[in-house]
């Protein structure tokens, strides 16, 4: 039995106490704990690097002859004290570098987080190197899914992963992660085993916890630790005090009467209730895809059908209450099913499969496996047309309307997603590509980004612009030839404050002055940074309320820019793209 120690806390708290931490951890020690979980980026900032790993170090000379592992983590760095993730491989070998200056040895090496602006394959790659080189001996990943580990495992050998894993958090054990890395001898770390500190009490008092415990004559935290170790998991308790560290190290193993009431309370795993249909005669159909995949739309073929639809959108709550609706459902007599909801990973369809098969239900999956950039252009037309105008920020980000999503809900769907297989109990699994239907036709026309195509730079007020040469001459012989020519444009000046939305009607007007004809222009007034709205490039927001607002023909279009941002928003609206720098002054017939 591993008997593990989280010492995060113990430097990531302004009240910390080094002597009172140093103690904790060699009573630790003394009392059979066997492994210290720890980071680099355990500390209260850049200055503070380190702190932890130090604490670690000291207490493992305190006590040279205990076999303790060193678990420690790179891939994190605390600017101004925010967490950021840096999975770049020279990141990574400094930062192992200078854990293993500060520790005895480093036993295992996790990458802290994968990070979305490097390729997980890079970072992996990396951690392949220090184990080969010797600086680590052996490596892992935290806070990854199973498509991510087994990504990794293609490319290094994954030794342990460490995830968040709690009786309130059993994402890991209901979608089958643990048990699958289990199977192939890859460790599993659980940190936040209570949930967290301000969790922890809510926990022990659970009545089964709390019953569990008095029976058994132990702690409730150490019938917790003790229902993860019995799943495979090694948890890792954070302690900050003597007292706290010793309860960690407890070594109670469960029988099998409190295994089994522990995992009815906390993962659902009851007896099977009294079937109200013959076994199979009910099908459940999920279907699932990333937010704006058009689910709707695949489902209505089926509630014309006859299915009754469980849908998060219109019934409100959360995916687990759905599938206890599900579970309702089926014992009233349903026999045919629909579940239309994103799904990303195995946990959230575990509860739908559980449930069916509480009835002897059959699950069918249907995977609209729709790219994110088809899914940004049907979630920026799902919003202009649910409000006729572009969405602000703030009304995407209150989540009252489903329909009204933030970008950052696609991107986080597809970190999340794990593929659906036949292992996890679906009797079919069908794929589905997305394929986009003809829109309603209208004018072909030329669409060009304002900055750098036709004045130079963004200009914030009138007196700024500035034309190319050139422009106004190009954009009369494309009116000249039949096409409609319109324009797109950037102003983060609006959301800076440094000039008012009325401003950006002065800037059109300027604009129609010099080039002799009014230019229509669709607008993004919102700043940089991660996009927090569908009209930033290479977002396609501009492109449709171009299309509505002015009868254009997006497949008959043509957008002119100069960048990866216009180019992008080109592919994703199925423009053809035309670099300023190549010329554009010579137009084509109208298509």
């Amino acid at each position: 039995m591993i008997r593990a120690l989280g010492c995060m806390r113990l430097s990531t708290v302004a009240a910390r106490d080094d002597g009172r931490a140093h103690a904790a951890l060699v009573a630790a020690i003394d009392h059979g704990v066997t492994l210290f979980d720890t980071a680099d980026a355990y500390a209260l900032d850049d200055a503070d690097r380190g702190h932890n790993e130090r604490l670690v170090a000291a207490a493992c000379a305190a006590r040279p002859a205990a076999a303790v592992r060193i678990v420690t983590k790179g891939g994190l760095v605390r600017p101004g004290g925010r967490w950021q993730p840096d999975g770049r491989a020279a990141h990574l070998a400094a930062a192992a570098a200078a854990s293993r200056a500060r520790l005895p040895r480093i036993d295992l090496y996790l990458l802290h987080a994968v990070d979305p602006q490097v390729p997980l394959a890079t970072s992996a790659r990396a951690l392949a190197r220090l184990r080969a080189d010797g600086v680590v001996a052996a490596i892992g990943l935290a806070n990854v899914g199973r498509a991510q580990l087994e990504a990794a495992l293609a490319i290094a050998p994954i030794a342990a992963i460490e995830i968040e894993l709690s009786p309130r958090k059993t994402d890991a054990l209901r979608g089958g992660l643990v048990a699958w890395c289990v199977a192939r001898g890859v460790e599993v770390l659980a940190h936040r085993p209570f949930g967290g500190a301000a969790a922890a009490a809510k926990l022990f008092a659970h009545g089964v916890v709390a019953a569990t415990a008095a029976r058994l004559g132990a702690s409730p935290a150490a019938v917790v630790l003790a229902w993860l170790r019995a799943h495979g998991a090694v948890p890792l308790p954070g302690a900050t005090q003597v007292a706290t560290a010793i309860d960690a190290a407890s070594a109670l193993a469960l029988d099998d009467e409190a295994h089994a009431v522990l995992d009815r309370a906390f993962l659902d795993r009851a007896p099977p209730a009294t079937v109200a249909v013959p076994a199979a005669a009910a099908e459940v159909v999920v279907v699932m895809g990333i937010p704006g995949a058009g689910k709707s739309t695949a489902v209505a073929p089926l509630v014309e059908a006859g299915y009754l639809r469980l849908n998060r959108d219109e019934r409100g709550g959360t995916l687990a209450k759905l599938a206890r609706a599900l579970d309702d459902a089926l014992a009233a007599g349903a026999t045919r099913v629909v579940l239309d909801n994103t799904y990303p990973t195995r946990a959230q369809r575990a509860d739908v499969l559980a449930a069916a098969g509480r009835h002897g239900a059959a699950v069918r999956c249907v995977w609209l496996d729709t790219s994110l950039e088809d899914a940004q252009v049907n979630a920026a037309a799902r919003a202009y047309a649910r409000l006729g105008r572009q969405p602000e920020p703030a009304e995407l980000m209150r989540g009252r309307d489903p329909v009204l999503l933030p970008p950052a809900a696609q991107f986080r769907w597809r970190r999340e997603l794990e593929p659906p297989g036949d292992d996890e109990g679906f009797v079919a699994v069908e794929r589905r590509a997305f394929a986009r239907q003809p829109g309603p036709g209208g004018a072909p026309a030329l669409i060009v980004e304002l900055a750098d195509v036709v004045w130079r730079g963004r200009p914030e007020c009138p007196d700024d612009v500035a034309l190319i040469d050139g422009a106004a001459a190009a954009i009369a012989r494309w009116r000249a030839a039949g096409w409609a020519v319109v324009a797109t444009g950037w102003a983060p000046a609006v959301a800076d404050g440094r000039i008012l939305p009325v401003a950006l009607d002065a800037l059109a007007a300027r604009a129609a002055e010099l080039l002799g004809a009014a230019l229509p222009i669709a607008w993004c007034r919102h700043g940089a940074g991660p996009p927090v709205c569908w009209c930033r490039k290479p977002l396609p927001s501009l492109g449709v309320e171009l299309a509505h607002r002015h009868g254009l023909d997006l497949a008959r279009a043509i957008h002119v820019g100069t960048g990866a941002a216009d180019r992008g928003f080109a592919e994703r609206l199925g423009l053809r793209y035309v670099d300023a720098a190549r010329g554009w002054s010579d137009p084509a017939p109208p298509p």
